[in-house]
C-alpha cells in the first residue's frame, strides 16, 4: 500500500505526468461543455485557430495545433461535414486551399471562445497573475529544453541507464 503511494506521488511530480494529466482534465471538461453543442475540444480548437475573416491556409494550421498533418486532415474532413467550414483555392497560388469558417462555423467557434475565456476566469479565481506568470515561465522552457534535445545524446545516456 505504501510503495504504491510512493509511487503515485513520484508520478505527480513528473513534470510530463503533471501535464499530461492536466491536458486529460481540460480536454474532458471542454468536451464536456461542448458536447450539448456538438462540438469536441479538439474541434473547437481548430476552429478557434482559423481566422473569421480572411480564413486560414490549411498547411498552417496544423502546426498552429501541434498536430500531424494526417490528423488535422481527418478532423477538417469531419468539421466540413458538420458544416462548420468550407474550403476554397488561393486565387493567386491554385496550389493552396484556405479554410474558412461558415456562418454555424463562426457560432460555434464563439462558443469554443467562451468556453476558454470561462475557464480561464476560473482558473484567475485560484491562481494569481504572478503564479501564472511563473507559470507560463516554465512552459517556455519545457518548450526551450524540449526543442534543443540532442536526440543521439538522450539515447545514449537512456540507453546507457537501462537495465535489462
Amino acid at each position: 500500500m505504501n510503495n504504491t503511494m510512493d509511487n503515485q506521488e513520484k508520478k505527480k511530480k513528473s513534470v510530463d505526468f503533471s501535464i499530461k494529466a492536466a491536458w486529460l482534465a481540460i480536454s474532458k471538461m471542454y468536451n464536456y461543455i461542448g458536447a450539448d453543442f456538438d462540438i469536441t475540444h479538439s474541434s473547437g480548437f481548430v476552429l478557434l485557430n482559423i481566422d473569421r475573416e480572411n480564413g486560414t491556409p490549411a498547411t498552417k494550421i496544423a502546426p498552429l495545433l501541434g498536430m500531424e498533418s494526417r490528423s488535422l486532415t481527418r478532423m477538417l474532413k469531419s468539421i466540413e461535414e458538420k458544416g462548420l467550414i468550407y474550403r476554397q483555392s488561393d486565387d493567386s497560388d491554385k496550389r493552396k486551399v484556405i479554410i474558412f469558417l461558415t456562418e454555424e462555423g463562426k457560432k460555434k467557434r464563439e462558443l469554443a471562445r467562451q468556453s476558454v475565456k470561462y475557464f480561464n476566469r476560473k482558473l484567475s479565481q485560484q491562481v494569481n497573475q504572478k503564479e501564472l506568470d511563473t507559470f507560463f515561465k516554465v512552459m517556455d522552457k519545457i518548450h526551450s529544453v524540449i526543442e534543443n534535445l540532442d536526440e543521439k545524446e538522450a539515447e545514449e545516456e537512456i540507453l546507457g541507464n537501462v537495465n535489462y
